[in-house]
């Protein structure tokens, strides 16, 4: 199986799995604790009359979110089984949500020519890709934007992989919620943290703005506190 073959398969039988309640995927976080915070960063360098879309949106808890706040909003995931989970909860019909690998760059043009130069929204993605598709979604974030759009990437960093390691040695064993992720075959916090700007740079982007943070979790410790996994944002753009 190709790494891209490889990588839908896992996604489609992970979303498949998991039930469309909200908070059932361990990073189905509340947008209070992800876009809401990751927009006020954002905003001073998006145009909000642009489109936003939301790279691999999973079950959209977070395009909904940023469709209250742009002229238009497309969640995209390389998952049926998680845009059936996206359409079903959009019970407002906020979002266009579509089936949409990343990887494949005719499909990625497409979408372009159709809703011009965007924003972009993509929270963990690169970091559990398979080596050979981090470019081509690197790409896609650079396609999408054009000369004009800009985009927010979050992304794990090599801290992240400690503390999951260390979850997933706990003596009770791991939390429920990641023991799935694994069970599937999803490989989180597998990229080094100078790949992703460097993968994005190598794409004509520009680093505008950058800091550390952390994507908080839907799953707890044994201790009760909530897992929250470093990791870096970036946001980026053509100049000149």
């Amino acid at each position: 199986m190709s790494p891209t073959g490889r990588y839908v398969h896992a996604w489609e039988s992970y979303w498949g799995d998991t039930p469309g309640t909200p908070g059932a995927a361990i990073w189905d976080s509340d947008p209070s604790l992800a876009a809401a915070p990751h927009l006020e960063l954002f905003a001073p360098y998006a145009d909000r009359a642009r489109p936003v879309v939301d790279i691999g949106c999973g079950n959209g808890t977070q395009t909904r979110y940023l469709a209250r706040h742009f002229a238009r909003a497309v969640g995209v995931d390389v998952a049926h089984a998680g845009i059936a989970h996206a359409r079903r909860a959009d019970t407002g019909r906020t979002v266009e949500f579509r089936q949409l690998d990343a990887a494949d760059t005719g499909a990625v043009r497409e979408l372009h020519e159709r809703l011009g130069d965007s924003n972009v929204y993509m929270r963990a993605v690169i970091h559990q890709s398979d080596p050979p598709d981090r470019p081509l979604v690197a790409a896609a974030v650079a396609e999408l934007v054009g000369e004009r759009g800009r985009a927010f990437v979050a992304e794990l960093t090599a801290g992240a992989k400690t503390v999951l390691r260390e979850l997933m040695g706990e003596p009770g064993g791991p939390p429920p919620k990641l023991a799935r992720v694994f069970a599937h075959g999803l490989r989180p916090a597998e990229s080094d943290d100078g790949e992703v700007p460097e993968l994005l740079r190598a794409c004509g982007l520009t680093v505008l703005a950058y800091g550390r943070t952390t994507l908080p979790q839907t799953e707890f410790r044994a201790d009760g506190t909530r897992i929250e996994l470093p990791a870096q944002w970036l946001i980026v753009g053509r100049t000149g």
